[in-house]
C-alpha cells in the first residue's frame, strides 16, 4: 500500500517538476532528490514491516512456550460427618420442676380491672396452677418490702438443717434480751431466760408471726448472711435478709415470683423429705390471719400460708387446694398508703376471682 503511494507521488511530482524546468541541469537536481525521498519513505516503510514481524514471532514464541494454568473448578463444601451438632435448649422449667403452660389471660383481665379500681395500691401478683402450669403474672418481679412472709423462708431452711442432722426439733432455746422484738406476737412479754423447743419457737414465728421467735431461729441457723446464701441457692432472686425482726423500715425485700418459687420447689420435694415437708404443711395451716388470700377461698378449700404486714405493705403467700382437690400456688404482696384497708380488700377480691376460675375449670372437665 505505502508503495504504490510513493509510486503515484512520483508520478505526478515528476511530471510537474518535467513541465515547469525546462533545464535538464535542474531536471537532474529535482529527480535525485525525488529519489531520495522516495527511498526514505519505502526504507520506512520496510522497517515497520520488520518490526511487525518480530512482534508477531516473539508473541508466537511466548505463547507456544508458557505452560498452560490448569483448569479451576467450584467444588461445593461436604457437610462434615463429625460436626457437633447444636443441643435444642429445652423449655425452662419454673424452678426447675413445673413446666409452664399458658397465661391466664382472662384472669388477667379481670384483676387488671379490679386494679383500676384501686390505683392507690401497686401489687406484685403471681399464681400457679399445678395441674396445667398455667400462671398469672403481674409485676411478679417485682421487689417489695418483705414484712412477715421473710419468715416462710426461714422455716424452710430449718427444716433444711433438720434433714441434715444439724438441728434437732426438741432443741432447748433460751430467749435472750437480744432476741426481743416489738410488732406481731407475744414471746416477748415472757422474762428473758424463758425456755422453748425449737420446734415451738418455729410455730410462734408462724402461726401468730412472732418476730421474737423468729430472731432466735435465725441465731440458731448461722445468721442472715448464711440464709441469704441459701436463699440464693434455691433461685431466690429478689429475697434478701438485711436486719433482724422486726424490720419495720422494709428493708428485708422478696417478691411474689420468688414466693411462688419456693413453694414449687417445697410442694415438688426439691428441699425437704417428705417428713420435713409435711411438718412445714402442717404448721402453715395454722396461720392466724385468716383476713388475706383464706378470706376469698371457696368452702372446703385449704391452705398453708404466711402473710406479711407493715404500715405501708400488705402480702400473703402460700399453697392452696380448692375443695375439688386442684392445687396451686399464690403469692402476692400490695403496696398501700399508711395502714390502708384497701389492700386487704385487693387481695380478698383477687384470690376470689382466682378460686373462681380454677374451681370452673376444674367443674368443666369433670365427666
Amino acid at each position: 500500500m505505502v508503495s504504490r503511494l510513493c509510486f503515484f507521488v512520483t508520478r505526478v511530482l515528476t511530471a510537474c517538476y518535467v513541465s515547469l524546468c525546462s533545464s535538464r541541469h535542474i531536471y537532474m537536481k529535482l529527480n535525485f532528490l525525488l529519489l531520495s525521498f522516495l527511498s526514505v519513505i519505502l526504507f520506512s516503510s520496510t522497517a515497520k514491516a520488520q518490526q511487525k514481524t518480530a512482534v508477531q514471532e516473539q508473541a508466537s514464541s511466548v505463547s507456544t512456550n508458557t505452560i498452560p494454568l490448569p483448569g479451576i473448578r467450584f467444588v461445593p463444601p461436604v457437610p462434615r460427618s463429625n460436626a457437633v451438632p447444636i443441643p435444642v435448649i429445652p423449655n425452662t422449667k419454673f424452678a426447675g420442676v413445673i413446666s409452664l403452660g399458658t397465661r391466664m389471660s382472662a384472669l388477667e383481665t379481670q384483676i387488671n380491672t379490679l386494679m383500676n379500681r384501686y390505683k392507690l395500691l401497686s401489687p406484685g401478683i403471681f399464681f400457679l396452677d399445678l395441674q396445667t402450669g398455667d400462671y398469672l403474672n403481674i409485676n411478679a418481679e417485682k421487689i417489695f418490702p418483705a414484712a412477715s412472709t421473710i419468715k416462710y423462708p426461714v422455716l424452710v431452711a430449718l427444716f433444711e438443717e433438720v434433714d441434715a442432722g444439724r438441728v434437732q426439733l426438741n432443741e432447748t432455746m433460751v430467749m435472750q434480751r437480744r432476741h426481743l422484738a416489738g410488732g406481731s406476737g407475744n414471746m416477748r412479754f415472757r422474762s428473758t431466760g424463758t425456755k422453748f423447743s425449737l420446734l415451738e419457737t418455729a410455730t410462734r414465728m408462724m402461726t401468730i408471726s412472732d418476730n421474737t421467735a423468729t430472731n432466735m431461729v435465725i441465731e440458731r441457723l448461722g445468721g442472715i448472711a448464711k440464709l441469704n446464701q441459701r436463699f440464693r441457692a434455691w433461685g431466690l432472686e429478689q429475697t434478701a435478709m438485711r436486719n433482724m425482726l422486726g424490720d419495720f423500715g422494709g428493708t428485708n425485700k422478696t417478691s411474689a415470683k420468688d414466693l411462688v418459687r419456693l413453694s414449687a420447689l417445697v410442694t415438688n420435694s426439691q428441699l425437704l423429705s417428705d417428713a420435713s415437708r409435711t411438718q412445714v404443711l402442717n404448721i402453715m395451716y395454722r396461720c392466724q390471719n385468716r383476713r388475706l388470700l383464706p378470706s376469698g377461698l371457696g368452702k372446703g378449700a385449704n391452705i398453708a400460708h404466711k402473710t406479711g404486714t407493715l404500715r405501708f405493705v400488705l402480702g400473703d403467700a402460700g399453697i392452696i387446694q380448692t375443695a375439688s382437690g386442684r392445687r396451686y400456688l399464690a403469692g402476692i404482696l400490695v403496696r398501700r398508703p399508711h395502714h390502708s384497708p384497701q389492700a386487704r380488700d385487693f387481695i380478698r377480691q383477687v384470690s376470689q376471682l382466682v378460686y373462681t376460675h380454677l374451681d370452673q375449670a376444674t367443674l368443666t372437665r369433670l365427666p
